[in-house]
Formats: C-alpha cells, structure tokens, sequence
C-alpha cells in the first residue's frame, strides 16, 4: 500500500533533548507499549526523536510467516504461551552516500532494507539471560546482575559478545536492569558479515529487548549512543554513529542525512514533485546487493582502525597548521578552505584518507539536492564517484571486491554502485532501475559465479544477490502483532 507524505521535504530534529525515564512498576510492559522509535512527545512538549509520516512500505517486513516462526521457537525455548512473545525487528542498513566519514563527525546518508535481524523473546522471571540463535550453535546463559568487562582479545569475540555487550552498555550508561530476557535471535539467511551492518542490529536488538522487559523508555539517540559504546568501549571497534543511526531512525521514502558532529538527522522525501502523483509512495528505484562470499570479524581487522587513525592524523596537522591545536583532531573541525591552503604539508596516506573526506562531504550534499528532485541518474553517478574514491583514496576494498563493483556497474538499469560497509568483506549495493532490477540481478549473478567461483560456490544460490526494497525502523512488535511499536 502507498504511504502517506508529509506536506514538507526535509524535515530536522534536534536531538540535544535526552530523555530519560521509568514506566511505574504496576505498569505491565505488554500495556504499554515500547516507545522505540516511535514516541511522540518529549518531557517540554516537544517533537519527540522520529522520522515523520510514512509508516512502511509497499514490501513490509518481517512478514507473518518470519515472526511465526521466531516466536514459535521462543515458545520452545521458554515454555511461554506463544501470545506472550515480542519480537524485536532490527532492519539491515546501506549507505548510498557518506563512505567512511562518520567517525570524522561528517554527513553521512542511510536507509534500509527490507531484511534484517528478528530477535524473539520473553521477559525471564529473574535476572537470566539465556538466548539461542538461527546462525550459532549452542546456548548463552548469563545475568544481567553480572558486571560486564570489556573485551581484551578480539579473536574472543563471539555471537554472545553482544548480548553481553548490550548489558554493558546499559550498565555503563547508569540504567537499572534486573530482569532478563529469553529469547531466540535469527538473522536474514546468509546475510550476516556482509556489510549491511548486522552487527549493530544485533546489539540494537539485544538493546530494545532488555530496555521493553525492564520497562525502559530511551530515546533514539540515547540508543545511538548505547549502541556505539557496545561497538566502541566493549568490543574496541573505532566505528560512529552511522549504522545504529540508519537503523534506529529511517523512514520509507526518504533518505536519512545524519550530521555525526552533532548527531542531528534530517529527512529528505524523494522527488517533492512526485508527492502528489497517484503513484505516491512507489518508488521508482531497487536496491541491489551483491555479495562475495567474504567473511570475517570486523574488529579482528585492524585495517579498519588504522584508516581512523590516519583521518585524525590528517585532521591533527591541519589543525595544528591552522593554529587550532586545541580543537579535537576530527576532519569535521578542519575548515575546507584550510584544507585546500594547506594540504600539501600531508604525507601521502594522511593526504589520501583526507581528499576522500572532503570529496566524500561535497558528494553527500549533491546528493541531497539530486535526491530531493528525484534525480536518480545524478544521485546515482554521486555513489559512482563514492565509490572510487573509496578505492583511490581511502583504500579499501580487496581485489574480491573491487572485481565486484565493477561487474555491478556495467549491470543493465544500475545507476551507481560502491561497497556496503566498511569494505573490506561482505557485499556491494548498487541502486537500479525498478523496472530493471530482475534483469540487473540475473547479469551480476551470471557474472560474479565466472569472475570468482570459488567464493561465490560458498554462497547460497538465492542469496548470491539480493533485490531489495528501502525498509523502515527498528521496533518493538508486541504480542498483539497488529499493534507495532
């Protein structure tokens, strides 16, 4: 069904206004429903953090039959009545324009898609957490009483590391939990480890599990940032806020703009002039996922934490070059035109990783624009130029990868492509032409199966690649499965 639009493009929040309170313990959870993201007042009266208007999409995720049978199997685990279960719908994410300037407090766009993490559960009578999982094998089991401890080793890392890690999280951030939960998590086949940010739906959903059962009510943001400190101080990946603000915060038919400075999003509808077309809400465009079959842990490769490094040692000398020692050494805080006058004092990876910077922001603002006209050819060869500069600039990507951009380019109907996620594994997008998807899809299949054979085998044959419709996000889905949170 179309969805409604809003009267107005681009719509900004301010997000300063953290909010944090209890429902009264004689409130029961399933009565009052978990806030996430879709609270609609704040303590002054104020818009609450929420994407406006829309509701899903024409695909609408999860469907029946995925929630039946995550809360069946809750039903198993726990001996629960089945009416009892609340699922947890955490969508996968992509980001069409803002490649790895997130953590440099830049602009950076998002939307997801309709696939994502399904996390089942029952409040548990005390303070036990006990999970199993559709990808893991066996049975995590733990308090939420228990003081959790960062990770030393990385290579410890496991499918129970964000479990706990949403515990510390919450612990660290000053909030009560004494009830646990017991749960089933499953994520989309075939889809974990690939760049769609799995990880942080995951811990997204650990999140809003623990935060219902403890009748929590906490903001997007706050959620942004809990989610980040399980990313960033308990697993010790030196990410920002993009792949938890994608998720916690998009809405079907418009593209989020997040300013990770001063983590404000704002919401730009696709082409104003289509709004009042009668084909409102069908959007014109598909997202393609192609994936390469590589795996791995993100925090285990430290390539990723040594390009961080690298932006902020750029930012550092330009600063310092600029007489502005004391400003935090983040690109975002180096003017563009200091950037211009004084680039030429950076070594030859620092002047990389800062040239992708400041391409990569003059894009995101393009595409903006482009976006917001509805201008897919535009909006499409801005991810293009995203992309290469990912490769030349900020280097990234492996030859696996690389070989797979280029055979999405040539597909019939894509407009542009680049990598999803950090690059270094898991998948590329490339966003097509409705009308043209199946038949982009079975070319990049045919291809990728001739260009690397012995990854693509690994992969399941109905997932090698994906088309995708833009989703919505993450929420609470009660008891009552028509009632979604």
């Amino acid at each position: 069904m179309a969805t409604r639009a809003p009267d107005t493009t681009t719509y900004d929040y301010d997000l300063a206004t953290r909010t944090r309170r209890r429902h009264h313990s004689s409130r029961r959870a399933h009565r009052h429903p978990h806030p996430h993201p879709c609270a609609r007042g704040t303590a002054s009266g104020g818009l609450a953090m929420v994407a406006p208007g829309g509701g899903e999409g024409p695909s609408r995720w999860p469907a029946e039959e995925e929630l039946d049978t995550v809360r069946k199997k809750v039903v198993e685990i726990s001996g629960r009545d089945e009416r009892e279960v609340r699922v947890v719908a955490c969508p996968y994410r992509i980001c069409p324009l803002g490649a790895h300037i997130d953590h440099q407090g830049g602009i950076v766009t998002a939307m997801t898609i309709n696939y994502g993490v399904l996390l089942g559960f029952v409040p548990s009578n005390d303070s036990e957490v006990l999970l199993q999982s559709g990808q893991f094998k066996g049975v995590i089991r733990f308090s939420v009483d228990e003081l959790q401890k960062p990770i030393d080793n990385p290579e410890s890392i496991n499918w129970e590391s964000y479990a706990r890690g949403a515990v510390y999280a919450l612990q660290n951030s000053g909030y009560d939990i004494r009830k646990g939960i017991i749960g089933y998590i499953s994520g989309a086949k075939g889809l974990d480890s690939s760049g769609l940010s799995s990880s942080a739906a995951v811990g997204i959903a650990y999140l809003l599990a623990l935060e219902n059962v403890n009748d929590l009510v906490v903001s997007p943001v706050d959620n942004i940032q809990l989610d980040k400190s399980i990313e960033n101080k308990y697993l010790g990946l030196e990410n920002g806020i993009l792949d938890p603000s994608a998720i916690l915060l998009s809405r079907y038919g418009y593209l989020t703009f997040m300013d990770c400075k001063t983590t404000s999003p704002s919401y730009v509808y696709f082409s104003e002039p289509s709004k009042s077309q009668p084909t409102q809400g069908q959007l014109p465009f598909k997202i393609l996922l192609a994936f390469s079959g590589l795996q791995y842990n993100l925090p285990k490769k430290r390539g990723y934490n040594t390009r961080v490094f690298e932006c902020k040692e750029a930012a550092r000398a330009l600063l310092c070059a600029s007489g502005c020692e004391d400003v935090p050494n983040i690109l975002r805080n180096v003017d563009p035109a200091v950037y211009e006058a004084q680039k030429y004092i950076l070594e030859e990876n620092l002047s990389r990783r800062a040239e992708h910077y400041f391409s990569e922001m003059n894009r995101v603002l393009k595409g903006r624009e482009a976006w917001s006209r509805g201008n897919l050819q535009e909006f499409g060869q801005l991810i293009y130029a995203s992309g290469r500069s990912s490769i030349l600039n900020y280097e990234c990507g492996s030859k696996e990868m690389i070989q797979l951009y280029e055979i999405l380019l040539k597909a019939p109907g894509v407009l542009g492509a680049r990598f999803s996620g950090a690059g270094f594994r898991g998948c590329c997008l490339g966003i097509v032409e409705s009308d043209r998807a199946e038949e982009a899809a079975a070319y990049v299949r045919a291809e990728c199966e001739k260009a690397l054979p012995e990854l693509i085998c690994k992969i399941p044959a109905d997932r090698r690649v994906l088309v995708c419709e833009p989703g919505d996000s993450a929420r609470v889905i009660l008891p009552d499965h028509h009632h979604r949170c």
